[in-house]
């Protein structure tokens, strides 16, 4: 589809109801979603002037029947490509470019205690290996390590396995991933090797979650945990599992929308709908102190 500048609610909605129908991971529901929006269309409900006001309704409609955080339709301020998911790589570049990879901050505390923040995204692995391999190797020094995920919106599945592999002592089946369209089944593990040193798999390990932790932060948190390697602290999570793709509907609007679900080895589901739950319950600005406090206690025993 090549969309028009102008605003037009009805083509808008007709283009997203026909990709939800053809690619949302679970057919039934969107065919509930499809007929929910074709009658909010004829109420008149998106008869509205702007693409952002347009993008608030659609999301709220699209995510009121499964509360699926991944599926809306996402307003972009400057136009976007409209080839599929351009709109979202186009946003995610700039983000990377000023966040030095995707590692923004890494402190040595007390006690021989790394800090390592993760923010604000786990980007492609093709553009983030070198940037977080490097801060993996440094960190893999630390008696012990805390990795900061409270501000991480989510990213790539490839780069989850990456920063794992640094965390863990051997290859290890980390999530299954299971396609809609192509009915595709998908393993992902840990890599046999890295880029530089491994913190590796038995000095402490904590990882700080908030609420707005999300998607891709969230499975480097819940992966880790159904491993027994990681004591999550912090904040339950979004609750975002399904992976998404994107198709750019109007020039400032992108419908995004989950095409496979992901599947634990250990505990056989997975977080959507309901968070990662923390194994330290508390606020995201305690987490760190709490995480730390629990470092130093273990380096101790």
């Amino acid at each position: 589809m090549t969309p028009l500048t102008t605003l037009r609610p009805a083509a808008v909605i007709d283009e997203t109801i026909r990709l939800v129908t053809e690619h949302y991971v679970f057919p039934e529901t969107a065919e509930q979603v499809a007929d929910l929006l074709k009658r909010r269309l004829a109420e008149g409900a998106y008869d509205v002037d702007g693409a952002e006001e347009l993008a608030r309704l659609v999301t709220d409609d699209l995510q009121s029947v499964n509360d699926d955080k991944h599926l809306r339709l996402k307003h972009h301020a400057e136009p976007v490509s409209p080839e599929q998911g351009a709109a979202t790589m186009e946003s995610i570049r700039r983000d990377f470019d000023t966040s030095l990879g995707g590692a923004p901050r890494l402190e040595l505390l007390d006690g021989g205690v790394a800090v390592l923040e993760l923010a604000p995204m786990l980007f492609p692995l093709e553009w983030a290996a070198e940037p977080l391999g490097a801060a993996l190797t440094v960190a893999s020094r630390a008696e012990a390590l805390i990795v900061d995920l409270r501000g991480n919106r989510g990213g790539d599945p490839d780069t989850v396995a990456f920063v794992c592999s640094y965390l863990l002592d051997e290859r290890t089946h980390l999530n299954t991933m299971h396609w809609r369209n192509d009915g595709r089944t998908e393993q992902s593990w840990s890599l046999p090797y890295v880029l530089g040193a491994r913190f590796g798999g038995s000095k402490p390990l904590c990882l700080l979650t908030s609420g707005t932790t999300f998607s891709a932060a969230e499975e480097l948190a819940y992966d880790l945990q159904q491993l027994g390697r990681a004591v999550i602290v912090g904040e339950t999570t979004r609750g975002g599992a399904h992976p998404c793709k994107g198709w750019t509907v109007h020039p400032h609007l992108e419908a995004t929308i989950p095409t496979g679900r992901a599947v634990n080895p250990v505990s056989g589901t997975n977080w959507e709908g309901t968070g990662v739950q923390p194994d330290v319950p508390c606020t995201a600005d305690e987490a760190l102190g709490q995480a730390h406090t629990l470092a130093l206690v273990r380096l101790a025993s």
